[in-house]
């Protein structure tokens, strides 16, 4: 027998996502089965709970992580009626105030009930359970607001062992001892390169080629994160012309329903992600605009607000164009802002994202995958694509864990692997170019054009290449390639 969340689902026939946890009611003990999609926890036939909703929802705040997207619709269904006379009866019940302070905060609407007067203060997130923001006390419920967002745009993160792991690393105090033990000066070029690196990355993961006008304006958007404003839509959009074509600049949010998807064989349109009506982008994103700089300004974890932040916005997609890009301008700013990354530096993440696609693409089909079942939609021929019904709640209350966790790795990544080695980078290729000089005082773009060829290729200048250097002897190219070799060893040469 299912109950907890998954008994909501099935009897009041809700259109959600299956909620991570599914509960069963069977067997003489307790035990616990991982499936790909979540878990799947079995309790003994003592642990059932009275067979009503009100038993399932009980059963689900006592023991499964909170699923803010199931309580929405299973609230709403039940309707108020349900949680005024459930307060009523229990005035002083933990429960009872936790189902009306969510109730209120998910649907907007005031229950006709006196502030509580007495009954212990609760939390409305388990921490055990999930990751959790800094208290709001709500004296009119008598509980403390821990949630990660606010009304209107909430997202959950459930406290995995993953990312708790990850936590403990301070990846952020390992940056900041790597820059720290680097020259200044070479620190300063890392940096210069990062930007651009980072800029071409990104375009790269949505194909396309910027021309250097668009890389360089993205370049100056991204030195200028750590102060953008998360909440003032202006900047927003002024962030939006920025970085693409101008012919595309927006004057505000989008008035079209959009979708994310490619076009296959010529003429057939897959779709990925369906983006939310036009009507709701503004109330979104007013909404997701509150949970960042409540966010921002928490001691929230900075991966993890950044994960919301970054990943929510792409969700809502409130432009026609430039949403990946944005998406990620808001990683680094999340970062800055939090001081994750080192003072004017920026992460390279956007390669490490390029480098495996595929789980990129896995991390965000986690929250746009179950939406293609749920949502009544299809494709007209000339590719408008009509919705029905509300759907405003699946941007507001998913279960944000799978993306906070890809965005954990991909920093990690990028810290133990990718600064580490553009350091390394830079630093062989002084040395070389110091060793290259003393042999031959070449123009400077021949010297680099010879290290950079030879680094291509093992240490060597190939055959194919040699007649570009027409000007050297045999014995010249090399006493040169020996001293690169020896050179990116971190050793003189005779």
């Amino acid at each position: 027998m299912l109950t907890g969340y998954s008994a909501l689902v099935q009897e009041l026939g809700l259109k959600t996502p299956a909620p991570y946890v599914r509960s069963q009611i069977a067997g003489a003990v307790r035990r616990s089965e991982i499936r790909p999609d979540g878990a799947t926890e079995i309790y003994p036939k003592k642990a059932a709970p009275s067979g009503d909703l009100k038993g399932h929802l009980l059963f689900a705040f006592k023991n499964e992580p909170t699923d803010l997207r199931v309580l929405a619709a299973a609230l709403k269904s039940l309707g108020p009626n349900f949680v005024r006379d459930w307060v009523q009866k229990e005035p002083t019940g933990a429960y009872a105030r936790k189902a009306w302070f969510l109730y209120e905060y998910l649907t907007g609407a005031a229950l006709d009930l006196p502030n509580a007067r007495t009954g212990v203060y609760a939390d409305v997130l388990d921490p055990k359970r999930h990751i959790v923001g800094e208290a709001k006390t709500s004296t009119r419920h008598r509980v403390r607001d821990n949630l990660l967002g606010s009304p209107g745009f909430s997202p959950t993160i459930r406290r995995t062992p993953k990312l708790v792991a990850r936590m403990e690393e301070e990846l952020d105090k390992q940056a900041e001892a790597l820059t720290q033990s680097v020259d200044p000066n070479l620190l300063r070029r890392a940096v210069a390169y990062l930007y651009t690196k980072e800029t071409r990355s990104s375009f790269e993961i949505e194909r396309e080629a910027p021309n250097p006008q668009r890389e360089e304006r993205f370049i100056t958007a991204l030195t200028r994160a750590v102060g953008f404003e998360i909440g003032d839509k202006k900047t927003l959009i002024e962030l939006q012309s920025m970085i693409v074509d101008p012919r595309f600049a927006a004057q505000d949010w989008r008035e079209n329903q959009n979708f994310v998807g490619e076009t296959v064989s010529g003429y057939h349109e897959i779709v990925h992600l369906i983006c939310p009506k036009p009507g709701d982008v503004p109330e979104l994103m007013e909404a997701w605009a509150k949970c960042g700089r409540r966010l921002l300004s928490s001691q929230v974890d900075p991966v993890i607000a950044a994960a919301i932040i970054a990943f929510g916005f792409v969700f809502i997609h409130p432009f026609e164009d430039g949403n990946g890009r944005i998406h990620r301008f808001l990683l680094h700013s999340a970062l800055a802002k939090r001081n994750f990354s080192p003072k004017d530096m920026i992460f390279p993440i956007s390669v490490s994202i390029v480098r495996d696609m595929a789980s990129y693409d896995a991390a965000l089909e986690t929250f746009s995958k179950p939406l293609l079942s749920l949502i009544d939609w299809h494709l007209r021929e000339d590719s408008t694509l009509i919705i029905k019904g509300d759907t405003s709640d699946h941007y507001r209350y998913f279960d944000a864990t799978p993306l906070a966790e890809y965005l954990y790795e991909r920093v990690a990544e990028t810290i133990e692997h990718d600064l580490p080695e553009e350091l390394d980078f830079l630093g062989n290729f002084d040395r070389a170019y110091q060793a290259v000089r003393n042999i031959v005082d070449m123009p400077n773009n021949r010297i680099s054009l010879f290290i950079r060829l030879c680094m291509s290729n093992g240490g060597n200048l190939s055959k194919s290449k040699r007649k570009l250097f027409s000007e050297l002897t045999d014995t010249e190219i090399k006493k040169m390639e020996s001293a690169m070799r020896l050179a990116a060893q971190n050793q003189d040469s005779e």
